[in-house]
């Protein structure tokens, strides 16, 4: 703000030399004021990109980290046609899929194994080695004896490298329907290490590290991105100070902020001088210097919680110097332990730095750099940093370790929102045949398939016909799950005449997560909430979870579209139930026989072998309608007259205004007398009505006794279920 103003004031006053002179006091007002945004140390690589440039480095990684990885090798696409349809009524199709056969650079280190694999945010692979795409996925860890893949080895005709000292994966087939037809943006899961955390050891591997010092335990994985072995002990010692001492064998790293080991305690300096006030001599000399500035105040890095996505933790209380840093560690850090290190760094920086020459006259092999120890007259524990032996005795230049007072407060990873990690489920069918509802030719058979999943992780499925072992595919794909079930408890008879209210039964459904709503009379009127029980179709008002997969339905009609004679038998406990709603799949083109050994098969993703159900085909879709309101009259004469009201196939709305559609090819009727397999005597008649005359129905009863007329309409495909009409006597 400041910056601003002045800069302006300077321009209006002494032109661009007043404005430059004005912003230049603008931003030292501003940096006294707000601060700085500066960030200190490499930056957090971004996860969501995977490179495949030539000259780039591939990094090392330790213990557990993500890393998208470098595309080394890849086919092009590859074009699948598959040709469907060309049923009754229906056009041929033609679908074109896409796949993708590649190989991704992990770590130019050996690594144990890869976890979770994602695709443009997505879940590829679930912590279980489980693929949600279809494809073939290897994995090479990076040793020196690893074979040529061999898809890279025959397709690049044996002058492939094997890649060995580098870890890699080949994705093989790799369908990209999911992905836009293209090669996806990769992150992986690497477990570079088998033990939890990261070895100093192992980053630096010529070094002389001590197993007391070798643990880097606040880490749960590391990347080196290449580089100078300089670079990145440098980030590191930002958040885990870390020392070099020149020892006899070689270089030697030791951990500055180990302090688990006991302090040593010091003999006395030479020639100490008690009248000096602050104790200072020539053999004993401290000094305190100010507090550092500017001060870290925040550290970035990779939150294993969520899905190792870079994550920021900041210290407590206020920035004391003018400006504050943000470290940058590329490292998967626990929250509590990111909150712990920035909260350590920042109370380090506002410490005032004590340090102190000590001259001792004996010479310690155990008194190196970077061992703790206690001083005499001394309070407070301190580290060496440096020791020189002198003609008069070994000087040993002490600083004062900050006093342990980390905070109680744990580290937040905020509310992560990972996707699910579910394994593929395999899938579940029903085929079935209904009445035919009036939409549509009313010749096609009312074929019906419903395929459904234990689980929500459900891909979909396709579905094939069953032509004698042999799976041909139908041009129908699944891809909602449809509601199905079977009965709790037996489903008593029911006349199916009128609504009954308190009429109720229980169903429990073949999967979880799956939803059946309540609704009110007057969509009851317009069809919905429909049920197919074995062969009837009911409706119900409402329905009540009895828990996560059961429920209870209550209010019922019965015997809906012309299934009345299903309800007149009781339904055993499990009897199938299917939801009647908008997720089946209509096979009424498909080329489907109508037979009762006709199977149909579904293959998914998850399903390692077809899924059969055999197609229940009753010939309802084509049965004509029962005629109803059958009664009799009596003429003068003492003749029966027989009449009946006709219905129709997909009509199942009565009309006041006009006459009910006759959807056969011609209107006949079948009117028995006895067994209605068997009937003792028959007429056909053409129109609803039959007069049976006096004498003739003296000369039935004396032939065959009492014995029921019955009405059943002939149509184009068979004829209709039977309607009683009257007893004869």
């Amino acid at each position: 703000m400041a910056t601003l103003v002045l800069t302006a004031v300077g321009t209006a006053v002494g032109g661009p030399i007043g404005g430059a002179i004005g912003a230049l006091v603008g931003q030292q007002i501003d940096g006294t004021l707000f601060g700085s945004g500066s960030r200190e140390g490499p930056r957090l690589a971004d996860l969501s990109v995977t490179t495949s440039s030539y000259g780039q480095p591939i990094a090392r990684h330790f213990g557990k980290m993500r890393t998208a990885g470098t595309i080394i090798w890849a086919t092009d696409l590859i074009e699948t046609k598959e040709n469907g349809g060309g049923g009754k009524g229906k056009p041929s199709t033609t679908k074109f899929s896409y796949s993708v056969s590649f190989a991704v650079a992990l770590s130019s280190r050996a690594i144990a194994g890869i976890g979770k694999i994602w695709a443009d945010g997505n879940l590829l692979r679930g912590s279980a080695g489980d693929l949600k795409t279809p494809g073939t996925l290897r994995i090479y860890n990076g040793y020196g004896d690893e074979p040529i893949d061999p898809l890279i080895g025959s397709l690049q005709s044996g002058s492939s490298p094997a890649f060995r000292d580098t870890a890699y994966v080949v994705f093989e087939d790799l369908q990209l329907g999911d992905f836009g037809n293209r090669i996806p943006a990769l992150t992986f899961e690497l477990f570079a290490d088998v033990g939890l955390g990261v070895k100093l050891k192992d980053i630096v591997p010529n070094a002389l590290v001590s197993d007391n010092d070798n643990s880097l335990s606040t880490l749960q994985g590391y990347s080196d991105n290449g580089g100078a072995l300089g670079s990145a002990l440098g980030s590191l010692s930002r958040a885990l100070p870390i020392g070099s001492i020149t020892a006899e064998d070689g270089l030697a790293l030791v951990r500055l902020d180990n302090s688990s080991s006991q302090p040593t305690p010091l003999p006395e300096a030479l020639h100490s001088i008690a009248d000096q006030s602050d104790g200072d001599s020539e053999h004993s000399k401290r000094h305190r210097a100010a507090a550092s500035d500017p001060e870290p105040r925040a550290v970035r890095y990779y939150d294993p919680t969520r899905d190792y996505q870079p994550s920021v933790q900041r210290a407590i209380g206020r920035a004391q110097g003018s400006r504050e840093f943000m470290i940058e560690l590329p490292a998967a850090i626990e929250p509590n332990d990111a909150r712990n290190i920035i909260g350590t760094l920042a109370r380090n920086s506002r410490w005032q730095r004590e340090t102190l020459v000590w001259r001792v006259a004996e010479l310690d092999d155990t008194l190196e750099p970077g061992r703790y120890v206690k001083v005499p007259g001394h309070v407070g524990t301190w580290r060496i940093t440096t020791w020189e032996w002198l003609d008069r005795g070994i000087e040993l230049q002490l600083e004062r370790v900050t006093p342990d007072a980390t905070s109680s407060l744990a580290g937040d990873s905020g509310s992560p929102s990972p996707p699910l990690d579910l394994l593929p489920s395999p899938s579940q069918l029903m085929a079935f045949e209904l009445p035919w509802d009036g939409s549509g030719n009313s010749q096609d058979l009312a074929f019906f398939a419903a395929v459904n999943s234990a689980t929500p992780n459900w891909s979909g499925a396709n579905l094939y016909i069953d032509n004698f072992g042999a799976l041909e595919p139908l041009d129908y794909q699944a891809r909602r799950r449809s509601i199905f079930g079977h009965l709790l408890a037996s489903l008593e008879p029911s006349n199916a005449v009128h609504f009954e209210q308190s009429a109720s039964v229980e169903i429990t459904l073949a999967g979880t997560e799956l939803d059946l709503q309540s609704t009110t009379v007057d969509r009851l009127s317009t069809g919905a909430n429909r049920l197919l029980v074995g062969e009837e179709v009911l409706q119900f008002l409402s329905a009540e979870p009895i828990n996560s997969t059961s429920w209870r339905l209550t209010g019922l009609l019965r015997g809906r579209g012309s299934t009345e004679w299903a309800a007149l038998t009781s339904h055993a406990s499990g009897t199938p139930v299917v939801l009647l709603d908008d997720t089946l799949i209509s096979l009424s083109t498909a080329p489907i026989s109508p037979i009762g050994t006709t199977r149909l098969a579904a293959l998914g993703f998850g399903d390692n072998e077809p899924v059969y159900a055999n197609l229940e085909a009753n010939g309802v879709s084509r049965r004509p309608l029962s005629p109803v309101h059958a009664m009799k009259s009596v003429s003068q004469a003492g003749s029966w007259e027989l009449c009946w009201t006709r219905r129709a196939r997909g009509q199942y709305r009565w009309s006041d205004a006009a006459e009910v559609a006759l959807v056969e090819e011609k209107e006949a009727y079948l009117v028995g007398l006895g067994p209605t397999e068997a009937p003792l005597a028959s007429w056909e008649v053409t129109e609803p009505r039959l007069s049976i005359e006096a004498a003739t129905r003296s000369d039935l009863i004396a032939e065959f006794g009492a014995q029921p007329f019955w009405v059943v309409q002939e149509g184009t495909y068979g004829f209709s279920k039977p309607t009683f009409i009257v007893q004869l006597t």
